[in-house]
């Protein structure tokens, strides 16, 4: 029997350290440590795919807690049911011990472990789908007030006015153009018309 442990984060700013903390007692080899930063809203994950490719019949995995496996509630009830029914892997929930199903093997053991597997992925979904509603809510009111989102608009380059003339001039090919600029074709374009847009006006 093989011993692993798997860590989500939601993101690459999220730090692990409070699930890594959580398992370093267990005594789980480095190797079978694995991690990915992203969101749960499935399980198209490159480290989780790797994990339960390795996982075997018997081997015991350890999570911190339900949310860490994942947020959305079907999916967290079928892999449950991949990794303990189809691979006969054991899992422990490191927050619910509950949901260990090394222990209460019996019908009455695993009804209820099921029921508490059931309720933890609903509550799990939910907070996920409530993050996203205040999300969502914080944009909608950010953009009320005017408050510009995304990554701010690229500017012109110093060199950009004279580089056009060039161009326009055919003294210069398009893709030096961009080269001598830095820029992407789309958004040359857009700084482009600006700069005809400003010269027009003047």
């Amino acid at each position: 029997m093989n011993t692993y442990a798997y860590i989500r984060v939601s993101s690459a700013d999220q730090c692990e350290d409070r699930q890594i903390l959580s398992i370093q007692a267990l005594k789980i080899p480095p190797e079978n440590i694995y991690t990915d930063k992203q969101s749960g809203k499935d399980f198209d994950r490159i480290f989780y795919k790797a994990l339960v490719k390795k996982l075997k019949s018997g081997d015991l995995l350890y999570i911190k807690s339900i949310d860490r496996l994942g947020r959305n509630y079907e999916e967290i009830q079928n892999q449950w049911r991949v990794l303990t029914k189809d691979k006969g892997v054991d899992i422990a929930v490191l927050d619910m011990p509950l949901l260990d199903t090394r222990l209460n093997k019996d019908l009455m053991g695993t009804f209820i472990a099921d029921l508490v597997l059931q309720i933890l992925s609903f509550v799990a979904q939910n907070e996920r789908d409530s993050i996203r509603q205040r999300q969502a809510e914080g944009i909608s009111a950010a953009r009320k007030r005017g408050v510009h989102l995304g990554r701010p608009p690229k500017r012109c380059p110093e060199n950009f006015a004279e580089t056009v003339k060039l161009w326009e001039r055919g003294n210069i090919r398009f893709e030096m153009v961009l080269e001598k600029t830095g820029l992407k074709k789309t958004t040359f374009y857009r700084l482009l018309r600006e700069h005809r847009a400003k010269k027009g006006k003047k």
